[in-house]
C-alpha cells in the first residue's frame, strides 16, 4: 500500500488520526507490513500484504492476530502484545 493512501485513512470508530509504524516495504517502497494505531482510542490495525485490516473489534480474532504480534514484536514500538486488539471476543 502506498504511503499516500494510508495517510488518507482515519480510525473507523472515532475518526481520529492514525500513527503508522512500518515493519516491511517492497522494492517499490510500498508498505507491505505495519501497524496503524489510533491516536485517540489506541486501537491497533495491522497492515498485512499491503492491506490495512480495519475490522470492528467483534470480528477480530486474537488467535489469528497473535502470530503477527509475535513476529513483529521486536519492531513494534508498543510492546504490549496483549493490547494489539482492544476488546476480547466473548467467544473466548
Amino acid at each position: 500500500m502506498k504511503l499516500e493512501t494510508i495517510q488518507k485513512l482515519c480510525c473507523p470508530f472515532d475518526k481520529a488520526e492514525l500513527d503508522l509504524q512500518i515493519i516491511t516495504r517492497d522494492t517499490s517502497n510500498n508498505i507491505m507490513e505495519g501497524v496503524l494505531t489510533c491516536t485517540q482510542c489506541q486501537r491497533y490495525y495491522p497492515i498485512i500484504c499491503g492491506i490495512p485490516i480495519m475490522s470492528p473489534d467483534e470480528y477480530r480474532e486474537k488467535q489469528l492476530e497473535a502470530p503477527l504480534v509475535e513476529k513483529w514484536n521486536p519492531e513494534l514500538l508498543y510492546q504490549n502484545s496483549h493490547d494489539f486488539k482492544l476488546l476480547e471476543s466473548s467467544k473466548e
